[in-house]
């Protein structure tokens, strides 16, 4: 990530696992440096190398949850 979005802010970061296959992270950016950003997501904390990382990039708010409409 060459300009990280501000600690506190929704992103998206993609990123290789060992196998080689492509993943998200999906959630509240906690800290990012050289090395290192990490992710509070659905899955939990996530630290994420920043040589695995294939592309990042801050999202919108999750959006409000529906509410369920009574059955008639």
């Amino acid at each position: 990530m060459v300009n990280p979005p501000a600690v506190g802010a929704r992103v998206v970061v993609r990123y290789l696992l060992p196998s080689g296959q492509a993943t998200d992270a999906l959630g509240e950016l906690l800290s990012a440096d050289a090395e290192t950003v990490v992710v509070d997501g659905k899955r939990g904390v996530e630290r994420i190398a920043v040589r695995d990382i294939v592309a990042a990039k801050p999202v919108p708010p999750a959006p409000e949850p529906r509410t369920r409409r009574n059955p008639r």
